[in-house]
């Protein structure tokens, strides 16, 4: 599990990055997390952070992430979208090649 201090710093110094935020007890984010462990693989212009929502609640606060699994997608340190709707890895790719 990343630090919050480690996302926030990798968000500001690198041009694209990916957050995945999730709970470890929800179903849905076991199996999203898996198609985002494929996504990180073959989306490499992208830095990836991993962050636990029970723990970080105020960076869920910050950038309104509403319910888990939440795959935030930043730009120049900016929060350019938030996907909730996980339908494949195919999916995830193309919304991620939108910012490249």
């Amino acid at each position: 599990m990343q630090k919050e201090q480690e996302i926030s710093g990798m968000i500001q110094s690198n041009r694209l990055a990916a957050v995945y935020a999730y709970t470890p007890l929800c179903g849905t984010c076991q199996l999203a997390g898996k198609m985002v462990e494929v996504a990180e693989k073959v989306a490499r212009h992208f830095a990836w952070g991993r962050l636990d929502v029970n723990y970080h609640e105020e960076f869920a606060i910050r950038y309104g992430v509403e319910s888990v699994p939440c795959l935030l997608i930043f730009q120049e340190g900016q929060l350019m979208e938030k996907i909730y709707a996980f339908q494949s890895v195919p999916y995830i790719y193309e919304k991620l090649n939108q910012y490249t």
